[in-house]
């Protein structure tokens, strides 16, 4: 590929990143601008392919990174559906109420959202956790304010939550996989994981000197319907990481499967009735949020189609690890984890395996620095006005703080345990 069609690759993907940035000034859908951008750097390397043979990968690598692109959007359409029901149906708000207590202050209420989103997403995929602790957080009727510090920390727990797990991040199965760490060593990552999510609490939890009060009043009356398409949501969500545990099944398979079932659990209990039909839900999901991942997704594949991410793994020749994996971290704010995952263990980058933790911890968690850095964050956006790549950015001091007390503290754990 010449260098002159690359830097106009990279020129495109940086003014679709600016598109983003800059949402609230040019007043233009962030979604369209990456969409445009990202469907457009491929066209763009169709023409500038010199012959057939050149033609033929990049038809192979988009026909790649449309595959990962469908099921992600599979996977998020079932997810969306489930939670849009239970949501509608006031499931979530009812187990929310229920557990809360009538009045409780808003710095003990961030510290329990903190914990209640990293262990849920320990158990369940991020972006379920993120939606159904995006629920919760809209729910509580916060002012504007006080509403963001809290969905700056779910976006922070929720990706430190599945960090530990091998189906809790695709990049510590791939880690794991590549026989760089033992699932002990992974395992370990949980406790200063969840200290810098305690630690991301107590910053954001300054001039929180206010009571809450949980209004259990208006409880929502649920259906045995309800309750057992609330079961059958929970049980998809063990399946999936079972199944991909003994199995290897994709998780879109697992989701699906589910979604298909809820839909013929509504039908047989009369619940898919003309005036709410069941099929409708899928309606209410956020498409904006699909045709956003479409672009950035496109835009992540053609970088790394052109070689911008394998070339990253030179940091690693001129600078100790420890400080290239701290700052691959960052570089998962801007750039898809699991390409620059792929592109270091190509690398057969030679560390420790404190070093390895010190890696998994950093790109698993180094996207939460940026709203649009993980799939939590993105859905976090879609779902909550008013968080936008600015009103998340004002937060980059204390979640870098964060982010890098649990960096350290993994990789001194690593070293104890070495």
């Amino acid at each position: 590929m010449q260098s002159s069609v690359q830097l106009l690759l990279l020129v495109m993907a940086v003014i679709a990143f600016l598109g983003v940035v800059l949402e609230e000034v040019i007043h233009v859908n962030k979604a369209k601008v990456v969409l445009l951008f990202g469907a457009l750097s491929w066209v763009v390397l169709f023409i500038a392919a010199p012959d057939v043979a050149m033609r033929g990968r990049v038809q192979e690598a988009l026909n790649e990174n449309i595959t990962d692109i469908a099921s992600l959007w599979l996977f998020l359409l079932a997810t969306m559906t489930f939670v849009a029901y239970l949501n509608k149906k006031g499931l979530i708000e009812n187990i929310i109420y229920r557990i809360l207590p009538g009045r409780i202050t808003e710095r003990k209420l961030l510290f329990l959202t903190g914990i209640f989103c990293f262990v849920f997403s320990s158990i369940a995929d991020n972006i379920t956790a993120t939606l159904v602790s995006v629920a919760l957080v809209l729910s509580l009727n916060l002012e504007l304010r006080k509403m963001l510090r809290f969905a700056t920390l779910v976006v922070f727990a929720v990706n430190s939550g599945g960090v530990a797990m091998i189906t809790g991040d695709v990049t510590t199965l791939m880690i794991f996989m590549a026989d760089k760490v033992e699932i002990t060593n992974l395992l370990l990552l949980s406790a200063p994981a969840l200290l810098a999510v305690l630690l991301l609490a107590a910053l954001l939890s300054v001039g929180l000197n206010s009571e809450v009060v949980i209004e259990k009043n208006a409880l929502h009356e649920l259906r045995g319907v309800d309750k057992l398409i609330g079961a059958l949501f929970l049980l998809t969500i063990l399946a999936t990481i079972l199944l991909s545990l003994f199995f290897a099944i994709p998780p879109v398979l697992t989701f699906l499967t589910g979604l298909a079932s809820m839909f013929l659990l509504a039908r047989f209990f009369n619940e898919d009735i003309d005036n709410d039909p069941i099929l409708e839900y899928i309606r209410v999901i956020e498409f904006e949020t699909l045709l956003f991942f479409l672009g950035v997704l496109l835009l992540v594949g053609m970088l790394q189609f052109i070689g911008t991410l394998q070339s990253l793994t030179s940091l690693y020749d001129i600078m100790p690890s420890l400080l290239a994996n701290f700052l691959m971290g960052m570089l998962s704010a801007l750039i898809d984890n699991v390409p620059l995952t792929a592109a270091l263990l190509k690398a057969d980058l030679q560390m420790s395996v404190a070093e390895w933790m010190g890696l998994t911890y950093a790109v698993g968690v180094g996207g939460s620095l940026l709203i649009i850095g993980s799939a939590a964050g993105i859905v976090a956006m879609s779902k909550m006005p008013g968080l936008t790549f600015i009103t998340y950015l004002r937060s980059f001091g204390l979640l870098l703080m964060a982010f890098a007390f649990g960096f350290i503290a993994v990789y001194g754990l690593g070293l104890l345990v070495a």
